[in-house]
């Protein structure tokens, strides 16, 4: 049975950790890993158990066995990447530079393509309408420059990084929400400094997948 991106994307880490490890990860293992909840974790074997694709010993058991049918590819395994996620954002240095980070995920290469990405955790409801919402990692491209409506990645003064979409005035840079109860803030020039354009979301909902 075809799978989704997401499912493959799982289904090849879970080849991967066995074939290294001998033994399949832990629901925590493979949540830190992957950068998804234990109950995402938990979904996608499930998913997976049901298309034939895995098979668990017991009802139970953390130990899962790969189906013969389903070797191991290169294919599969150059698909997947490992993206940093930022946990800090410091002024002046590129984003593959940070030594800040807060773990990894893993991506699917082929969405996203680009070099040196990296992610952010999203915090707060500002670009909701945007279908960016609390929670979720956001996919940035470095970049020192942005195009007037793109979705970017901002430090401000120095201090605060936060994602908003970008439009330049003739004297003055107006950060805009996505969200009717936050308002649009105009900062100085010399007060914003752009760190990357937001190319993706990652966000571990995946109950819907079938």
């Amino acid at each position: 049975m075809e799978l989704t991106g997401r499912q493959q994307l799982f289904f090849t880490y879970l080849q991967k950790k066995i074939e290294e490890k001998g033994r399949s990860p832990s629901l925590r293992e493979a949540a830190e890993d992957i950068g998804v909840s234990r109950n995402a974790v938990a979904q996608l074997i499930g998913q997976l158990e049901r298309k034939q694709m895995i098979q668990r010993e017991g009802r139970y058991s953390r130990s899962i066995r790969i189906l013969p049918e389903q070797p191991m590819g290169s294919r599969q395994q150059d698909r997947v990447r490992e993206l940093p996620v930022i946990g800090q954002i410091t002024a002046g240095l590129p984003m593959y530079a940070q030594q800040e980070w807060d773990g990894s995920v893993l991506v699917d290469s082929t969405l996203f393509p680009g070099s040196n990405l990296f992610c952010l955790r999203i915090k707060g409801e500002s670009m909701r309408d945007a279908g960016i919402i609390n929670g979720d990692l956001v996919v940035c491209e470095p970049r020192q420059y942005a195009e007037n409506g793109e979705i970017v990645v901002v430090l401000i003064r120095e201090e605060e990084a936060t994602v908003k979409r970008f439009f330049l005035g003739a004297d003055y840079i107006e950060l805009r929400p996505e969200n009717k109860a936050f308002a649009p803030v105009r900062y100085s020039f010399a007060d914003i400094l752009v760190q990357g354009k937001i190319v993706g979301v990652i966000r571990d909902h995946i109950a819907d997948d079938r």
